[in-house]
């Protein structure tokens, strides 16, 4: 049962979440990923709560897998993302060789951007025939794939869903509309799919599913909600959503029928905004914690320190305390895991997304080295979450 602190906790919480999303928006890893004397003084008293640790284990796990499709055991994973342009020639074999020299043991790599471009050469019938794949970066997927798998690291097609400017473009019928008919667009001027859009659903779980027959372990769905700033949005949008759903209901429907159809090939992940760890509600951009973890094998919360709001937590300046910030915020995804296993519900795999950039718009910051992304590890690490991915837009970092 909650105690008064804890729910004057979650109310605080509430509240800064409202501000960040009306003053500030959410910014997501892609985009400009944009002192406290005691900041642990509202933490001293947090339990681990939650699963115990899982075994920690060097590249890949040696269970086999049991699937007719052969997938690997689920591994403890230790990941880093990987652009397109990052995952050729001599910048890919240093990744390569700084996953051998560490404790890492995977690789997040685009297949569709951010701006809805198909990174390798798709067969899939829409991205030929919009062009989504005209300008191709990794012509030898899988091969590359099988070379990784030859040094067992275990590969993730990361899949940006929704934001989806390409599509919208060549597809207007498929775009989000403003309620005067016109394409709407973000506040960076930046056009979204529908995500209530069943075609959208079929278009990108057609390019999931041929990236997992050639070879993928995972696929990674991002940007599987709807646009933030929620309430603004409903105000512009006219949505074409004719079975009256929720947003939570479409995002968790959407993930439902891509882990049916691609299951059987590869796992299923999905990205959430950091703040689905604490808050109660989707944050009216359908990211329901409990509804997501129904439908994926991981659940990948991004703990940017850089991107929540001065206060949260207790924190006055959460990007120079990235421990307090990723500490807090797995406490709180674990509670939430451990609702659901009392209520027998399905609970995904907590595998966070760390900091190894410097925000440098953010003030006051602080520059990112190995030691701060250490900090963010140990924070979740000590409440039995070891698995991990670190973001770094230009794919370079400092662990080591």
């Amino acid at each position: 049962m909650e105690t008064k602190s804890s729910m004057r906790w979650i109310s605080r919480v509430c509240l800064c979440s409202l501000v960040t999303l009306m003053v500030n928006g959410c910014s997501t890893k892609i985009e400009e990923v944009k002192e406290e004397a005691n900041p642990l003084h509202s933490l001293t008293n947090l339990g681990s709560v939650g699963p115990a640790p899982i075994q920690e284990a060097k590249k890949m796990p040696v269970v086999a897998a049991k699937s007719a499709l052969q997938k690997p055991a689920k591994p403890v994973v230790k990941g880093i993302y990987v652009s397109a342009w990052s995952s050729v020639g001599n910048k890919f074999e240093q990744l390569i060789d700084l996953v051998e020299r560490t404790d890492l043991n995977a690789m997040v790599i685009d297949v569709k951007n951010d701006s809805g471009q198909v990174t390798y050469p798709s067969n899939v019938p829409m991205v030929n025939e919009i062009g989504a794949n005209s300008h191709v970066i990794i012509h030898d997927l899988k091969a590359k794939l099988q070379r990784l798998k030859e040094k067992n690291i275990y590969t993730i097609a990361r899949l940006v869903v929704f934001k989806d400017p390409y599509l919208s473009k060549k597809k207007s019928t498929y775009a989000l509309k403003n309620r005067s008919g016109g394409v709407w667009k973000d506040a960076k001027g930046i056009a979204w799919v529908d995500p209530f859009k069943r075609e959208v659903w079929d278009y990108n779980i057609q390019i999931a599913n041929e990236v997992a027959s050639l070879g993928f372990d995972e696929i990674q769905f991002d940007y599987v909600r709807f646009p933030e700033n929620g309430p603004k949005v409903n105000r512009e949008v006219l949505f074409d959503n004719p079975q009256k759903l929720s947003k939570a209901q479409d995002i968790a429907s959407f993930l439902q029928q891509a882990k049916e159809q691609i299951g059987d090939k590869a796992y299923i992940s999905a990205d959430v905004f950091g703040l689905t760890t604490s808050l109660p509600d989707d944050m009216g951009i359908g990211q329901d914690w409990g509804m997501i973890s129904k439908h994926v094998n991981f659940i990948s919360p991004m703990l940017y320190p850089s991107h929540y709001t001065t206060g949260i937590y207790g924190v006055k300046s959460p990007d120079l305390q990235p421990y307090a910030i990723v500490h807090q915020a797995i406490h709180d995804a674990n509670v939430k895991n451990l609702q659901l296993a009392k209520a027998n519900r399905q609970i995904a795999q907590i595998r966070p997304w760390y900091q190894d950039f410097t925000a440098t718009w953010v003030k006051p910051h602080k520059t990112y080295g190995a030691v701060d992304v250490k900090e963010q590890i140990k924070a979740a690490k000590e409440q039995g979450v070891e698995q991990f991915l670190l973001w770094n837009p230009s794919s370079t970092y400092s662990y080591r």
